[in-house]
């Protein structure tokens, strides 16, 4: 009986089981060991951005409620919508060009057989510490062709189309038969007369910046029905050494100088000295006067001011482009890798072209990898502050002012952390949009 009602008794509840993750994992032990970066996260991210937030709605000290105020300052405050425009130029210009030039580089270097050693001297950069990097190009951006490599190549070209004046500082001394005259050119007080020697005597010029091809000053010699002078460095070293207005034997000629005959306002003549600063002019400059022209005495081009407000910005997002464009070119080249090559030969089986393989086929195929790329340099951009800090000089540094140094800005050097809450939050919500763009994307291609 007693076996015939156990058979008859029906079978109790199943003993329970332990709530597995997908791994196989207990989700007890899942949360244990993800408890101490829990706590971390906490402590470094969620309590800063709720501070942040609180904090954003009081006043300077901390103690009166401010309400929308600091939020206000945002668009009010000159210095802050600076900021807002420049990191507008940043978000528009930065990730799009690091993009291309990594798209550029990852499709061409697929080409050559060094394309590894290029790809890893142009990844470099990534491996040196924005505040390095600062230094190097506020270097690079040098207002002197002597120091700053920009200028250096910048001048260099300059120099190759238009020749730089080699007299700059020049200019007439003691009783001197010449005169300042309109443009920075000088002329002679009176006119000139064929057969008469000129003398055209300069100071001025230092002894390291005469031209290469300055020899020895030479006195100039009378020939009939033709108007002939020097024009010389009129400066010998030592007290009371020299003749004034006269060559001597250790002076210089300025070689290369150009002088013009002038009556009634128009040139009939002209003339370039040679090495000994002689020159000789037709007779057609007989009684009229002897110019010489402005542009002889120029200020040597010295390149361009990058770091002044104009290019101060475009120069800093070119030191940005510098370090992240390898970024861009590593993960663009490894989504590249994964491209069928079938579909990229039968194209041109069918008659495609290279650019049309690459517009219609290369470039498609790797919108997802190029949408990563872009909207992870956004994030990164939004946030720039190492930069600008340290390459744009302080006269410019409002011109380059972005919003991330402008929060440090307001925060430590006009204590007023209210402002600087706001512009956190600020931040925080220009940011929000794009992550939540980037995990959408992401969970359509895991549904993929």
């Amino acid at each position: 009986m007693a076996s015939t009602a156990a058979a008859g008794t029906p079978p109790g509840p199943a003993a329970p089981r332990s709530r597995k993750s997908v791994t196989g994992t207990r989700r007890a032990v899942a949360a244990l060991f993800l408890l101490p970066a829990l706590v971390l996260l906490g402590a470094l991210v969620v309590y800063p951005i709720g501070y942040s937030v609180i904090r954003s709605f009081y006043d300077q000290s901390g103690d009166g409620f401010a309400g929308f105020d600091n939020y206000e300052a945002l668009f009010t405050d000159d210095g802050i919508r600076t900021a807002l425009k420049n990191n507008i130029i940043w978000v528009v210009f930065a990730p799009t060009v690091a993009t291309a030039l990594g798209l550029v580089f990852a499709v061409l270097t697929e080409r050559v057989r060094w394309g590894t050693a290029f790809k890893l001297v142009v990844f470099m950069p990534m491996a040196i510490s924005m505040l390095a990097a600062g230094i190097i190009f506020r270097l690079v951006y040098d207002q002197d062709p002597e120091k700053g490599v920009a200028n250096a190549v910048w001048v260099g070209v300059h120099d190759t189309f238009a020749q730089s004046s080699a007299f700059p500082k020049a200019h007439p001394g003691r009783e001197s038969p010449l005169r300042a005259a309109g443009g920075g050119a000088f002329v002679t007080k009176e006119p000139v007369r064929a057969g008469t020697p000129v003398a055209l005597p300069l100071v001025g010029v230092a002894p390291d910046q005469l031209p290469d091809g300055a020899g020895k000053a030479a006195a100039p010699k009378a020939e009939p029905g033709k108007v002939t002078g020097t024009t010389w460095q009129d400066f010998t070293r030592g007290k009371g050494v020299g003749t004034l207005n006269g060559v001597d034997g250790t002076e210089v000629g300025y070689g290369g100088m150009r002088i013009e005959a002038v009556k009634d306002g128009k040139v009939v003549a002209s003339a370039t000295a040679a090495g000994d600063g002689t020159f000789t002019l037709p007779a057609e400059a007989d009684g009229a006067l002897l110019r010489l022209p402005g542009d002889n005495f120029e200020e040597a081009y010295n390149g361009l001011d990058w770091l002044g407000p104009a290019l101060v910005t475009p120069a800093v997002i070119g030191s940005y482009v510098w370090m992240w464009a390898g970024f861009a070119m590593v993960l663009i080249a490894a989504g590249l890798a994964g491209v069928p090559r079938e579909l990229l030969e039968a194209a041109r089986v069918d008659g495609a072209g290279e650019w049309q393989v690459f517009r219609r086929i290369t470039v498609p195929m790797l919108a997802p990898v190029l949408a990563v790329v872009t909207v992870t340099l956004m994030i990164n951009v939004l946030k720039v502050f190492d930069l600008v800090f340290i390459i744009a000089p302080g006269s410019s540094q409002d011109d380059a002012n972005v919003l991330a140094l402008e929060l440090y800005r307001k925060g430590f050097s006009e204590d007023q952390p209210g402002i600087a809450s706001a512009i956190s939050v600020f931040l925080l919500l220009l940011v929000i949009p794009v992550m939540w763009f980037n995990v959408r994307r992401l969970r359509r291609e895991v549904r993929r």
